[in-house]
């Protein structure tokens, strides 16, 4: 395509490629097992017992972390990777095995969704940890749109799988290949990793020791750094309006079916319509948007779309709006916020990009799952409707979006400080 569209160097074709395929393994491997695991949700007690799994995530997190962290003061980025990828499809193999005796369902489905919920996450973070480690900042705005369009076509490949093996195959087969494609994610990154070290950024010489200084170089930034404190708080109000909306959906989806294939295989098509819509956007929205109108732009999408989907909610609650909100506003994060939001992490140390934003992404994002679980089930609980907790919601997105244009603003004077 034309260089308008997308603006790829001859260079760094290999490193696009590599990426794309990667991340394209990943969110596919993913995307076949997540209609699993909400269906698991919805058998492990139903849409109430949602606010529980998500803490039980969160504390699955806390211990992951500090795991993380010791692994990363140990070993160079290589084996890092490396070590992540192969934790994460030993885990699926072991679920395979579990689920292949068929005992324990109910405390099995509770354990697949939070342990899902968990690796997603991590192994999602350190993808981009290595990304934004490949490249600058003025070349992430042009290519990181590229790279996520390769996991938005595995996440479109992932739920169409599923939907369509669900009622055809047992889980664990869909197990295998998720497994499969967690170690074929890996050969990708590898690539990636052996051309940022034949290109290295300008910062300083690539030199590969370990990435990580222990716990403490996880968590201290968001205490001693505006801008830290500021990305955590982003990620936490962005789990807010995510939350919500994913527990109103279950709702309705346990309320359209009992059965769990059917269930499987509705989560699935809804993944494939959010994704077909992504993938186009990011192809040909977001490195030009990025690129030419500036981080704010990119920021403020996802805010603006989530406070203007609640209020419509509040106008006209049902299905149907909730339905186009859904699609409207995951598009857009996936499309626009998300490549935005890790170029936010290219003006930041190496350390910082493998453990703080690690930090970031899992626990703080774990974190407000939790909290806004329960916070609905409060609201729900004082006798709040979809109209009144879609207020709340709304209020909390303007004030996210105002936090977005801080953070650009505080980019922007990083990115110039670094030349």
């Amino acid at each position: 395509m034309r260089r308008w569209v997308l603006d790829i160097r001859r260079h760094e074709v290999n490193l696009v490629v590599s990426a794309a395929s990667s991340f394209f393994c990943l969110l596919c491997g993913y995307y076949v097992l997540r209609p699993i695991r909400d269906t698991m949700g919805l058998v492990a007690g139903g849409e109430s017992q949602l606010p529980w799994l998500f803490t039980a995530t969160l504390v699955a997190m806390l211990i992951a972390s500090p795991a993380y962290a010791l692994a990363a003061r140990r070993l160079a980025r290589r084996g890092l990777v490396s070590l992540v990828h192969h934790v994460v499809a030993g885990s699926i193999l072991a679920f395979f095995a579990l689920l292949s005796t068929r005992a324990f369902e109910r405390a099995t489905a509770h354990a697949f969704f939070v342990w899902v919920s968990v690796y997603n996450v991590f192994i999602v973070s350190v993808f981009w940890s290595v990304m934004t480690d490949a490249l600058s900042s003025r070349d992430a705005k042009r290519l990181f749109g590229c790279v996520a369009a390769g996991g938005s076509l595995g996440a479109l490949v992932g739920p169409l799988v599923t939907a369509t093996l669900a009622e055809r195959l047992s889980v664990n087969t869909l197990l295998l290949i998720s497994a499969a494609l967690v170690e074929l994610s890996l050969v990708g990154l590898m690539r990636t990793l052996a051309w940022s070290t034949a290109h290295p950024r300008d910062e300083a010489p690539l030199v590969e020791t370990a990435v990580g200084h222990g716990v403490g170089a996880s968590i201290m930034p968001l205490f001693r750094s505006r801008y830290f404190a500021g990305l955590a708080l982003y990620v936490l109000l962005l789990t807010v309006g995510q939350t919500f909306l994913y527990l109103q959906q279950a709702a309705m989806v346990a309320a359209a079916s009992s059965d769990a294939a059917t269930r499987t295989a509705l989560f699935a098509r809804i993944d494939l319509v959010v994704n077909v819509a992504t993938l186009l956007a990011q192809l040909l929205v977001t490195g030009q948007l990025l690129a030419r109108f500036g981080l704010t732009v990119g920021l403020l999408a996802v805010p603006l779309i989530t406070a203007a989907g609640f209020l419509t909610l509040v106008i006209a609650p049902g299905l149907a709006a909730l339905a186009v909100f859904q699609a409207a506003r995951r598009a857009a994060q996936y499309a626009i916020e998300r490549p935005g939001r890790e170029v936010l992490y290219t003006v930041v140390r190496r350390e910082q990009r493998y453990t703080a934003k690690n930090f970031i992404d899992t626990v703080v994002f774990r974190s407000g799952d939790a909290l806004s679980g329960w916070l609905r089930e409060a609201l729900r609980g004082a006798g709040a409707s979809v109209v009144g907790i879609s207020l709340i919601a709304a209020t909390l997105s303007v004030f996210w979006g105002g936090l977005a244009v801080g953070l650009a603003r505080q980019h922007g004077k990083r990115e110039r400080v670094l030349g």
